[in-house]
This record gives structure tokens, sequence and C-alpha cells, in this order.
């Protein structure tokens, strides 16, 4: 199921799951490493581009408080420019290094 980020055609209900899953093990991951790493919510970390495509290795950098700002929407994710799949999500911000997308909770679901 290797689907090019920024692809537009639509998806099935099963596709929308997989890649909403995707998504959501990236978001784990940076998660984990948000609150493993010490300092306070000015530090700046490295964290995992939160798209949908599984082999995706690329990190964006922000500050602890920005990816806990955007974390505290549970259908926004934040990942590269060019990495969004509009016929998943929307773009909600874009801050230039990443753009923050949200899923509609029930295609996400």
């Amino acid at each position: 199921m290797a689907m090019a980020a920024g692809q537009t055609e639509h998806v099935d209900d099963l596709t929308k799951r997989r890649l909403a899953h995707n998504e959501e093990l990236f978001r784990q991951i940076n998660e984990a490493r948000e609150e493993s790493s010490p300092g306070g919510e000015d530090r700046t970390l490295k964290f995992v581009c939160e798209c949908s495509d599984r082999e995706c290795t690329e990190r964006i950098e922000m500050s602890a408080a920005e990816f806990e700002r955007i974390r505290n929407s549970p259908d926004r994710y934040v990942v590269l420019p060019g990495h969004v799949i509009p016929a998943i999500e929307r773009v909600v911000e874009d801050r230039g290094e990443f753009e923050v997308v949200e899923k509609d909770v029930e295609d996400a679901a």
C-alpha cells in the first residue's frame, strides 16, 4: 500500500484506516520522545514526520511547547510540506518548515 505523499486520489475506508494507523504510530513515537527529553517547554526537539508513509524517517524540528499545543487536538498531526494526502486530511496550519494537518474523525476511524 505505498501511497505517494501529496497523492490526491480517493481512498477506500480500509486504506484510510491503515493510513491513520501509520500516523498514530508516529504520534506515539513523538509523544514518548517529548516526554522523555529533559528540559522545559522551550527546548527544541526533532520529531518524526507524522505523515502516513511508514517509510518516512524525516524529522521536524520544533519546541516541545509547540508540539504539545498541536497534540492537544487528537485529530491533528505534524507533517513536512509535500507529505499531505488531501483525500484523508487537510492543512490547518502552514508553519513553513512543517504543516499541521487535521483528519475528519470519521475518516480516520
